[in-house]
Formats: structure tokens, sequence, C-alpha cells
């Protein structure tokens, strides 16, 4: 009591500095998925993000959403696919594109590879007795607007590519580059984000772009192995920034206390994937909704415990070095 949660992120306001990151097959997570993370959202005033990857489209998701979202974007082989795609986020009223800049190519992700990861899953013996154990999921997803790629209709699953890396591999744009950035740039009136942010440099390079914002991310370790955690690189992207756009962040964050650290380190605010699908998966939007409680108290608990009133005045001096020396 008494402190402010509250702020901004990317110019929208936010009730705390949380928003939902855009996460695929979120649909499959629970029926209706995206949508149901949307109006979570919408209810405890933070952003929400869809991704181009998700089973609900963006026309099924803004009819079932009381406010716009975000949306995120990858740059297909096909621009104008792309273009149409960045059309639809308009059209729909999302204030925030976010460009994913570190899946050019999918990582090594054994277990999908294993598994023959696909969108619809492939019917076995062993799928089917795995759906057969879980009916209230079963029931869920097929009584949801979507069980495919919604944003995709018509463009997967007409040829033979079965699994979702064989796609990716065939569509996602290993080449990428600034030139894409300023392309996007010129095309989307609104707000931009660059989501996959490492380096500095990079860092550097996008504010002078013009991004509004950076999302200092490793992809949910997901990408590269051995690439270093978002935690120990957002304090370099924000000294190289230098105040030019917003910095925000994403990677490990499940708690209040994980969030007040990252703002501590100078983002603006944090992206939420992992905790959601959790809350998503367990309890529907409801568990959704649980989970933005449980990190927001436990942020207005620790910031009471380290002597502070106001998110957005955070700084390193509530932190200690592993040796117990203080950060700065």
């Amino acid at each position: 009591p008494g402190h402010r949660v509250s702020t901004t992120v990317a110019g929208q306001a936010a009730s705390m500095p949380l928003a939902i990151a855009p996460t695929g097959l979120t649909g499959l997570q629970h029926g209706a998925g995206e949508i149901l993370g949307a109006r979570a959202a919408a209810a405890a005033g933070i952003p929400f993000c869809l991704c181009t990857m998700s089973i609900c489209s963006i026309e099924q998701v803004r009819a079932g959403s009381p406010d716009p979202f975000w949306f995120q974007v990858y740059v297909m082989r096909d621009r104008g696919f792309a273009r149409e795609l960045i059309q639809r986020a308009g059209a729909a009223q999302c204030p925030v594109l976010v460009l994913t800049a570190d899946l050019t190519v999918q990582g090594q992700r054994h277990r999908e590879i294993k598994n023959g990861l696909s969108v619809p899953p492939r019917l076995t013996l062993h799928n089917l007795l795995d759906i057969a154990s879980k009916p209230r999921w079963a029931w869920s997803v097929l009584r949801a607007p979507s069980r495919s790629f919604g944003n995709l209709h018509g463009r997967i699953g007409g040829d033979s590519l079965t699994t979702l890396a064989q796609w990716i591999a065939s569509q996602f744009d290993p080449t990428l580059d600034w030139n894409d950035l300023e392309w996007i740039r010129a095309l989307w009136p609104g707000k931009l984000v660059l989501k996959g942010i490492l380096d500095p440099e990079d860092a550097r390079i996008a504010a002078s772009h013009g991004v509004d914002a950076i999302v200092v991310s490793n992809h949910g370790g997901r990408q590269l192995d051995g690439a270093p955690a978002s935690i120990h690189m957002l304090p370099r992207v924000v000294e190289a920034v230098g105040g030019r756009c917003e910095v925000l962040f994403d990677g490990g964050v499940t708690s209040g206390q994980s969030l007040l650290k990252a703002l501590a380190l100078g983002a603006r605010g944090a992206l939420v994937g992992k905790a959601f699908l959790y809350g998503l998966g367990a309890m529907g939007q409801d568990g959704v909704s649980r989970m933005i409680e449980i990190i927001r108290r436990e942020l207005d608990v620790s910031l009471a415990l380290t002597g502070q009133t106001d998110v957005q005045k955070l700084d390193t001096g509530i932190l200690l070095r592993e040796d117990g020396s203080p950060w700065r």
C-alpha cells in the first residue's frame, strides 16, 4: 500500500511494469488461449502481445478481447505476406508492433525434432492415448475457434512440410538486416519494438533507426545454446541506448522479485512468457489473472522491503553482487 507500481510501457499505460510476451501455439496450451490471455491482461490493465504463430488469428483475438493488443511479426521471405500481416494488425487497431529479430532460423530444439512437433498435431497411437488422458484440455481445444495457425490460414498445411521447424525454415527470412527494419518502420505508423537484442552495438543501431523500444531477450534460451542470460546483458544494453528508446526485458521473470531486479538494472518493464503459459494451462483465464496478481503482490512487497515506493525510480542501489559488495 502506498507504492506506485503503475507506469507506461512502449507509450501504453500499464497498471504495473509487465506485459504478456508473444508466445507461439498458445491456443494449444489451452483452447482459445490467446483470447483468454488478452482478456486477462485487459482486466489487469497490462499489455498483451499476440504472436504471428498464434493459434487464434489477429481477427479472432480482436473480436474476443475488450482492448486492442500488441502484435509480434517475423520477416517472411514473402514480403507481401509480411506486409499483409502488418496491415491486419493495423486494421485490428494494434497500438504496438513487435519485430522479432532473433529467429531468422530456428535453433536446434531437440525435443521438438524428436517429437515431430506439427500443427495441428499428427494423430498417432501415443498421441491419442495422451489426449484421452486429458479430457478437459481436449474439450477446450475442440471448442476453440481455431486449432491451427490462425494467422497463416491457407499458407501452411497444403504441402509436404509436416513439422513446425521445416515450415519456419522455408518461410522465415535468414537475410534479415537493418534495411528490413527501415522498411517496417515506414509501413507502421504506431509504436515499433525490436525484440531479441543482446548485443550493445545492436542496441545502439536499433535506437538510431527510430524504434520506440527494444526487448533484451535470448528467446527464452531456446535459440542459441551458450548465449548469455538476458539479465547479464541488460545493464550493458541500457548503457548503450542512453535513453534514446525504452529498454524492455524478458528471460525468466516468474516473480515480483525477478521483475524488481530487471527494473533496478534499467528496464522500463518486463515481458512474461513461461509464467503466462503455466497459469493458462493450469486454470485458463483465471490462471493468467492469478499469475499477474501473484507477481503484482510480490513486487509491491519487495518494494516495501527494499525501502522503495515507485517502480519508475528504481536503480542499482538496491542490488548487491554475489560477493555482497554494492552493485555500483
